[in-house]
């Protein structure tokens, strides 16, 4: 039986990482150490139990229509086949095309498709830079999307609206069709010319609507 192959499509997430401007970096540290561990158990028997404090928008995340809208769904109401086993497709964008339009996506088959937009602007994460003039989707990019019926819009850039405004179109229109986000995506270069599945699942957590998940691509050719 041939190995599958996976592409890790994810930032790791460490203690005082900034996702998001003004948003908590997160605080990771031991609960129970194993040197505390050690008093618990039997001579050479020890664990650790992680603690983490941090805001749900944090590292490589899945937003679900809780997120924008108070009566839509959240993670726990976002069935599994909206998160794995996503057929994609990826979108290359030169890196000096900050404003992504709807032309990008005409004749391409997306329909209950994963769509990942290529930037490369992953190349900045953990940088000022990451934050300052990147690219977005268009307010028409997303209403196309929206009417071809996407399964899923993922971007390699610190957010898939043009944060300089305060609107977020992509947002409500995306998520009001029930068509997932995941933003700050990563190594989406490695997936250029390849089939693959997409896969981004988050915990099942009543009353949220934006976590973490470890997206990867499972590739197909």
């Amino acid at each position: 039986m041939k190995n599958k192959a996976y592409i890790d499509l994810s930032h790791t997430i460490e203690n005082g990482l900034i996702t998001y401007k003004g948003l908590p970096a997160p605080i990771i540290c031991d609960y129970l150490s194993r040197e505390e561990s050690r008093k618990h158990y039997e001579k050479g028997t020890e664990f650790q139990i992680g603690k983490i404090e941090m805001v749900s928008n944090t590292g490589t995340y899945v937003d679900v229509p809780f997120h924008r809208y108070p009566d839509g769904k959240d993670l726990s109401e976002t069935t599994i086949d909206k998160m794995a086993g996503l057929e994609g497709v990826i979108v290359h964008v030169d890196e000096n095309n900050k404003e992504i339009d709807e032309e990008l996506f005409y004749d391409l088959d997306i329909e209950g498709k994963a769509v990942l937009i290529h930037t490369g602007w992953d190349k900045h994460w953990n940088t000022d830079q990451y934050f300052e003039n990147h690219p977005y989707l268009t307010e028409k990019a997303a209403k196309y999307l929206a009417s071809k019926q996407v399964a899923l819009v993922g971007i390699d850039s610190v957010n898939i609206d043009d944060t300089s405004r305060k609107v977020r179109p992509v947002h409500t229109i995306l998520l009001g069709q029930e068509i997932l986000i995941v933003e700050h995506l990563c190594n989406l270069n490695e997936l250029l010319s390849k089939d693959f599945l997409f896969h981004a699942v988050s915990p099942k957590i009543k009353g949220f609507g934006t976590f973490p998940v470890r997206a990867f691509a499972e590739i197909l050719n």
